[in-house]
């Protein structure tokens, strides 16, 4: 095994939806295999439900606890934990069990990365609501991971379609409670994790729009303040420091620019706001990476997709290109054009 090769922590996702099948999926790829030392951490039922649903069955290198733990080239280390007490995940729905096993997964992924184990976590898809009824109590996984690291500077979620960027402002919040939540520094920190995530990934000068809060951004004061009072402010006190930031435009039309190419990243203001765009212009190969954590964090932009769990209908694009993202980062590889790149901020 050359020292080159990224040490990656993968997990199965929540157990009641398509990750295990996802996971298993993507792990059954050799190459994948052949890119980085792997380690899986989970639990033998949920590993052995997504195996009968994905039709695959994987050949893994027994570890006991993260002290045992050893790569073999080419091939998949497992560390088994006893999370399900032997139940098999009942699918298709958010339930304890499952949200405690996947949130558990979390927590040993991190104490990995904390031990110097692991280089990137890749995780897929997990339920937030399944999360909090196994114990979650922050905002999201990101919040939990930002706490367990010690992270105390801005974090955000990215979402990469190709090769546009999006991140925001705020995230998973009620709507109702968004604008209060709109800050001059809150957009700052959005388009300055983003810019500079951008430039390590090659990219010299990069070209962020910034939406704004209210229908048509506001329509001169007549719809709403917050792009007269916060965000043009925001903007140009970010382009008096040098980031080559626009708008405040409509979050209506600034995909259309953005799809086009005329710029390399988006900030919105709230999560749906550049959610659904994305999704429409690639949901199947959409990644998600949450930027400002220590190490690359990735899974895939679709969720658990409960309504499809068991049927072995998922399909793995994102999540392969969220592991490459991976390798890529945790390797310190250059950015590859034109396709799906990011470092952490």
């Amino acid at each position: 095994m050359t020292s080159a090769k990224p040490r990656i922590a993968v997990l199965l996702g929540d157990p009641s939806g398509v990750g295990p099948e996802m996971a298993v999926k993507l792990l059954a790829r050799q190459r994948n295999l052949d890119a980085a030392r792997v380690l899986l951490i989970a639990d033998p039922v949920v590993l052995a439900a997504g195996e009968r649903v994905a039709g695959v069955k994987l050949a893994p290198l027994p570890v006991n606890t993260l002290d045992d733990l050893r790569f073999e080239d080419g091939r998949l280390s497992l560390l088994t934990r006893d999370w399900m007490a032997g139940e098999e995940p009942v699918l298709g729905e958010s339930n304890e069990r499952s949200g405690r096993a996947s949130f558990q997964a979390l927590e040993d992924a991190t104490v990995a990365v904390r031990r110097g184990q692991a280089d990137a976590i890749l995780f897929a898809p997990l339920n937030k609501h399944s999360l909090r009824l196994g114990g979650l109590t922050h905002e999201d996984e990101l919040r939990y991971m930002q706490e367990r690291f010690a992270v105390t500077s801005f974090v955000c979620e990215f979402n990469l379609t190709g090769s546009l960027w999006t991140s925001r402002v705020t995230s998973h919040i009620p709507l109702k409670d968004v604008a209060r939540h709109i800050t001059v520094e809150g957009v700052s920190d959005a388009v300055k994790i983003i810019a500079s995530t951008l430039r390590r990934a090659g990219v010299a000068q990069p070209r962020i729009a910034v939406t704004g809060l209210n229908p048509h951004a506001g329509d001169g004061g007549s719809i709403g303040m917050e792009e007269i009072e916060i965000i043009a402010p925001a903007i140009e006190q970010l382009r008096a420091e040098g980031y080559d930031a626009r708008g405040p435009f409509s979050p209506d039309t600034v995909f259309i620019g953005a799809r086009r190419g005329d710029v390399d990243a988006v900030v919105s203001m709230y999560h749906d706001q550049g959610q659904i765009a994305m999704k429409l212009m690639g949901f199947e190969q959409g990644v998600t990476l949450h930027g400002g954590l220590p190490v690359p964090v990735a899974t895939s932009a679709s969720g658990s997709a409960f309504d499809i769990a068991g049927k072995g209908m998922a399909q793995i694009e994102g999540l392969q290109q969220a592991f490459d993202l991976c390798v890529r980062m945790a390797s310190g590889a250059p950015a590859a054009p034109a396709s799906v790149e990011t470092a952490v901020a």
